[in-house]
């Protein structure tokens, strides 16, 4: 079984929650149009779903989750939303829907953690229609980069992606989604990039305190002590280093996406 790094932790679904199509999906967008059947695998607490919804709609949208722990907050969104989604456990390496179901497929932030990237490709395209799409996104974490500099955030990112690759997952995932989709024989693509930047004061505030408590009340942070990686006073460290860089006047970072569109 794939082990997901980040869990489910509330200070996980705050980022997750802040994920909009526009934020997380911009480059697909010129792909929708209304009646379009869609399949949102990897979905969490449905935010980027629902906006899907809202662009395909009357078409049939599906929300997949490896977790039930989101669905409940996902089929609340859509339901506040006024929007029709179906939100279910679901196996990307195994998808409960006949070939040729959906015109699109779409996964944000999901083949990086993944055990066998190639293989989800392949099942999500024998879902796909002939004419569809198949569009995914996924942080590079190594070319993640802030400002000011801290040894406790080079720590952070050493450890995190040791983590990932100690799940077997790629936190390097970015670089690698075009010779994924050349592996699974999907040769139509168009491949860009894009990048979040967290540098306002309510940002920082936002995504530092997520991470640092991630770094200490996490599946990440259980991983990391499990494994051996990290003790729980070094995990107080990282969590300080990000409550160093929230409040600082002047912090950036930014964080390049890997972005692929797939033709089927």
């Amino acid at each position: 079984m794939d082990k997901y790094t980040h869990g489910h932790a509330d200070s996980v679904l705050q980022s997750h929650r802040w994920r909009t199509a526009e934020n997380s999906a911009g480059y697909l967008l010129p792909s929708l149009r209304p009646g379009q059947d869609l399949l949102d695998v990897g979905c969490g607490p449905g935010t980027i779903t629902v906006d899907l919804a809202r662009r395909v709609g009357p078409g049939r949208v599906v929300g997949l989750d490896v977790s039930a722990a989101p669905l409940d907050e996902a089929r609340a969104l859509a339901a506040r939303s006024q929007v029709e989604v179906t939100f279910a456990v679901g196996d990307v390496y195994a998808l409960a829907a006949d070939d040729d179901s959906y015109d699109v497929v779409h996964a944000h932030q999901v083949l990086q953690h993944l055990t066998d990237p190639v293989a989800a490709l392949r099942e999500m395209a024998r879902v796909s229609r002939p004419g569809g799409v198949i569009a995914v996104r996924d942080v590079d974490y190594a070319v993640t980069t802030w400002f000011p500099a801290d040894p406790g955030l080079d720590s952070w990112l050493d450890l995190y992606r040791r983590v990932a690759r100690r799940n077997d997952a790629e936190p390097d995932a970015g670089r690698r989604l075009l010779s994924w989709a050349h592996a699974a024989g999907l040769r139509d693509t168009v491949a860009t990039t894009t990048a979040w930047c967290f540098a306002t004061p309510g940002e920082r505030s936002w995504w530092g305190n997520s991470w640092a408590g991630r770094a200490t009340g996490s599946a990440f942070a259980e991983q990391a002590v499990a494994y051996g990686l990290a003790t729980p006073a070094e995990l107080d460290d990282v969590a300080a280093a990000w409550l160093r860089w929230a409040a600082a006047d002047d912090g950036w970072l930014g964080m390049l996406h890997g972005e692929l569109l797939i033709r089927v």
